[in-house]
């Protein structure tokens, strides 16, 4: 396999991960709704959000992370996403501060997936394998 036809299966892969991830952050919105709540109030300080506003949170999320993962409108879904995801990340700034404490560690993953929906997106021309877009 040369080069040039790693490239689209490297971004394939990279598309699949990302959207694994996404997928289970979006199930928790419907499967715990409660927990998904207490996540944006605890990151993103928005209190009394209830189930049926994570349940439309959740569907939007789905929409969205399809649409990526089937490689539609790429400067759209692939910038929500990293959009989305840069947000997430940067707005966990105390768990990279005490990176031992708790599950904080696990934080610090964030940063390789940024940097992938970060390549996906600048990349998003060249990513066309099992591409709709």
């Amino acid at each position: 396999m040369t080069g040039r036809s790693r490239l689209p299966l490297s971004l394939l892969l990279l598309r699949l991960s990302v959207f694994l991830v996404m997928l289970m952050w979006t199930v928790d919105k419907f499967v715990r709704p409660s927990h998904a709540a207490s996540v944006f109030q605890s990151f993103y300080g928005l209190e009394g959000l209830g189930s049926a506003v994570m349940y439309a949170a959740g569907v939007a999320e789905l929409l969205l992370i399809l649409g990526f993962v089937a490689g539609l409108k790429k400067r759209f879904t692939y910038g929500a996403v990293l959009a989305l995801h840069a947000v997430s990340t940067l707005s966990s700034f105390r768990q990279y501060l005490s990176p031992f404490e708790g599950a904080s560690l696990l934080f610090f993953a964030a940063w390789p997936m940024l940097a992938a929906c970060l390549a996906l997106y600048w990349l998003r021309d060249q990513d066309t394998l099992c591409s709709l877009g």
